[in-house]
């Protein structure tokens, strides 16, 4: 197991493992796409943003691809079993790509919560699918609904996106953002702030099957 800190992997330790600092954290299971295209993502953004649009854009260091919410308020001390699960899984995992292409909202342009950019991949679906499976069997909720391959790139904070916002969104819906290679998921906990959320990569598991 390795923990992750500035883009790369090092050895994970234990010592401090599970977080003792808290009664109780937010946890999920996500993949990170590669720098070239979270850069593409982000400049993306930086077209799409405009003062007062109403929408809480994700930043930079916070893209990711939720494979797995744990929940707001799990026991530090289940994470640790969780762990090696994950490292099972992991190591029977071969590498993959992932396509980040198209932009959309959920459920839809015109009432619009949350702003995506769409993933295609089989084996990143069939991934989430595996890590669904390995936290059912240490004890967290299955998710009752489809899991869809999107990365989050903002949320909507009014009840309707302004005119010109979804004119720019029409207008991008077929970017393109690049291809990325998957080669690990992470365990991270989330950090609820006032100016947004921080993610902590508490153990990140290197894929170890071999690929014919």
């Amino acid at each position: 197991m390795v923990h992750w800190t500035e883009g790369h992997p090092r050895e994970h330790s234990h010592e401090n493992f599970p977080p003792c600092d808290a009664k109780s954290v937010r946890a999920f299971v996500a993949v990170r796409m590669n720098h070239r295209v979270e850069d593409a993502i982000a400049a993306t953004i930086q077209d799409l943003r405009r003062p007062r649009d109403g929408v809480r854009w994700v930043a930079r260091p916070n893209l990711h691809v939720t494979l797995k919410f744990l929940g707001p308020a799990v026991d530090p001390h289940r994470l640790e079993p969780l762990t090696t699960g994950l490292h099972e899984l992991a190591m029977k995992t071969a590498g993959f790509d992932v396509e980040a292409s198209g932009l959309g909202a959920f459920p839809n342009l015109e009432h619009a919560r949350a702003i995506w950019v769409g993933l295609h991949s089989v084996e990143l679906g069939a991934l989430a699918a595996r890590v669904e499976s390995t936290a059912a069997a240490y004890g967290f909720e299955r998710e009752t609904r489809r899991w869809s391959g999107h990365l989050t790139i903002g949320r909507i904070r009014d009840k309707r996106l302004p005119s010109k916002t979804r004119e720019l969104l029409n207008a991008n819906v077929d970017r393109e953002f690049g291809t990325s290679r998957i080669e690990s998921i992470t365990l991270y906990r989330s950090h609820l702030l006032p100016e947004g959320s921080n993610y902590e990569a508490l153990a990140t598991f290197l894929f170890g099957k071999r690929e014919l």
